[in-house]
Parts: structure tokens; C-alpha cells; sequence
């Protein structure tokens, strides 16, 4: 495993605790499925949020997020480019606290450098830049992932406990072409060692595979692939691993990480480490009429679960996470209600 990244020593016990009440804050990449929950719960607890999109023109990225509860009164909405420095700078003025999410997403590519990996690290920088500039900036967090953690050659069984002090190795990531691993790797990498140098205060966050209810009216990469699970057996890993969270608690993740003054250093955020035929077993007995297949055989050969990942940290934070069949009914159902899954 790597270095430890996080050598910055915080200010948190130096602070008083941080009240949501009329505090400003910033949420890059706004209209993505994580964001947009994280959006709906800092209006719920009466943040002023200023949000970037793409497009604050295009309705199929913004409605939803007008739509949210106090979005009227405290959601102003920005236009700003990852790739372009100084684009955050109006945006994260006068804010007291950043959640940067915005970051490619995609598994197929052509093009790792252009299309992922450049996007990840230059956009990170370029909003840490922004936030350095800005001095009522009282922390940042950004939405890593597990595949920052995990990507490497450390062996995996039933007695492994992966936790905030494993990391992916760069070198790893190129020879097996994991490109996005490598980007959000490459892009956590560079976050600690910028805000070491420059004083500022962060959190990273490393979700699992994220699957829940969604806000925004299109499917995204994840919960697209949990869609073609269930109606072909399509798995989008070849192992049929699944490192299981619900958005929800995701993005109640991160408001926690910021407002708890004891916060710092990494969080893994993974409820259920399972195979995907244990979670269509379980979608059976909620949903008899999805007519799910089942593979007795394979559930007898594969121990179920693979391993593990420590949810120690992230609970520290008081993160109660949502039963794995919560998780799996909700994104069933908010898949039904949205007309993308008949059954």
C-alpha cells in the first residue's frame, strides 16, 4: 500500500462547532446523483448552497434541484468548468465550506489521460485554488471513491477488513487499466499534498458502489448498471462483487464531514461487501414478480461475503447506514416509479 496521504494536521480542535444556520456553501458538479442529494439535505438544514452545473440553462440538470425544498430562497445556481482555472472563484467566494463532487465518471474509454484523469486532477486543483483564495473557508470536502482505496495487489479473502488505511497503487491501476481508479487515485493524491502546502483543511470521502433512489431524471453509470443486473444478469464487474451504499447515506456523509469539528483524513463508505446474486436473492423476496433468476449452485461455491470494509470511521461520525434492504427495495422501487423497470 502507498504512503499515507493525509499528513495535514486540521484545525478542528481548535474550532467551535459549525452552525448550519446561515452558512454558505459550495457544491461542484450540483446536478450528479450524489450532489443532488447532498443538495436536497444542506437546504433541509438551512445552508445557503451555491451550486455549479454544466448548464444552469439546461432544465433536464436543473429542474429537479429548483425543485427541492428551499431551493427557491437558498440555492443559487453557477456555471463553472472543471478544466478551467478560475472558474470557482466567484462561485466559492464568500462561502464558508466546499464539497467538491464534480469528476468524470466512465469505465469504457478511449482516451484515460483526456477523458478522465486530466478532468479528476486539474479540476480538483483548480477548485482548491479557488478555495485557497477565499479565507472564510473552513474546510473541503471531496467525494473520492473506494477505487482510490483498493486498486492494488494487496490479496482479498473473507478475513480481510479493508479500512481508510489501504490505497491504490498508481502503477497497479496502469498495468490492469483501471483508468478511473487511477484518476480518482492520481486526483486524491494531489488534493492532500495541495492543501498541505497551503494550510487548508480537508476530507476525502470514498463511496462504494452507489445505489439508491435517484433525484435527477436520468440514470447514471451506477444505478444504470444495477438496472441491467436485474433485468439481464448483465454484471458490470466480472467478479460479481459489489461494495454496496446507499446514496443517502453518502451524501449524509458528507454533511457530517463537515460539520463535526473532529472530522479529518479519509472515510470509506461501503455498507455490504456481497455478491450480486445475494443481492437479486434478497430483490426476490421483496419482489416476487420481478421473476429474478436464481443460481443455487454458484450461491453454494462463493463464499459470500468476499471480504470486508471497516465502517468504523465513517459511524464515528455518527453515520447511521441504511440496512443493505432498504437500499435494494428503494432503488427497485425508484426505478418502477421513474418507468424504466416494469415488472
Amino acid at each position: 500500500m502507498l504512503p499515507h496521504y493525509p499528513t495535514l494536521k486540521t484545525k478542528s480542535n481548535e474550532k467551535q462547532k459549525m452552525s448550519e444556520k446561515g452558512e454558505v456553501v459550495c457544491v461542484t458538479g450540483a446536478s450528479g446523483y450524489i450532489a443532488s442529494w447532498l443538495v436536497k439535505f444542506l437546504l433541509e438544514a438551512g445552508y445557503t448552497v451555491k451550486a455549479t452545473v454544466r448548464n444552469p440553462n439546461d432544465p433536464k440538470k436543473v429542474e429537479h434541484l429548483k425543485a427541492l425544498e428551499g431551493a427557491k430562497e437558498r440555492l443559487h445556481l453557477f456555471e463553472a468548468n472543471l478544466v478551467e482555472e478560475g472558474s470557482f472563484d466567484s462561485v466559492i467566494d464568500g462561502c464558508q465550506g466546499v464539497f467538491h463532487t464534480a469528476s468524470p465518471v466512465l469505465i469504457q474509454v478511449s482516451d484515460p489521460q483526456t477523458e478522465l484523469i486530466n478532468p479528476a486532477v486539474t479540476g480538483t486543483l483548480n477548485v482548491l485554488r479557488s478555495c485557497k483564495k477565499v479565507p472564510s473557508i473552513k474546510r473541503v470536502v471531496i467525494t473520492s471513491s473506494m477505487a482510490s482505496v483498493m486498486f492494488n495487489s494487496d490479496p482479498l479473502n473473507s478475513d480481510v477488513i479493508v479500512d481508510e488505511t489501504w490505497y491504490s497503487d498508481p502503477l497497479f491501476c496502469e498495468k490492469t487499466k483501471q483508468w478511473y481508479g487511477l484518476s480518482k487515485t492520481l486526483a486524491e493524491k494531489a488534493a492532500w499534498n495541495f492543501c498541505e502546502e497551503n494550510g487548508l483543511e480537508l476530507v476525502t470521502l470514498h463511496p462504494g458502489f452507489v445505489i439508491g433512489p435517484y433525484l435527477q431524471p436520468d440514470l447514471n453509470l451506477t444505478t444504470e448498471a444495477f438496472l441491467n443486473l436485474i433485468k439481464e444478469g448483465q454484471q458490470m464487474w466480472p467478479s460479481g462483487i459489489y461494495r454496496y451504499v446507499d446514496v443517502r447515506d453518502v451524501a449524509r456523509a458528507h454533511v457530517l464531514a463537515f460539520k463535526n469539528p473532529s472530522a479529518s483524513g479519509r472515510y470509506c463508505l461501503v455498507r455490504k461487501v456481497m455478491h450480486s446474486f445475494n443481492a437479486l436473492k434478497i430483490l426476490s423476496g421483496i419482489f416476487p414478480s420481478l421473476n429474478l433468476p436464481a443460481n443455487r449452485e454458484t450461491e453454494a461455491a462463493i463464499e459470500d461475503p468476499p471480504y470486508h470494509v471497516s465502517k468504523e470511521k465513517a459511524e464515528s461520525l455518527k453515520l447511521d447506514f441504511t440496512p443493505i434492504e432498504v437500499t435494494l427495495r428503494d432503488t427497485v422501487q425508484c426505478l418502477k416509479d421513474k418507468n424504466v423497470l416494469d415488472f
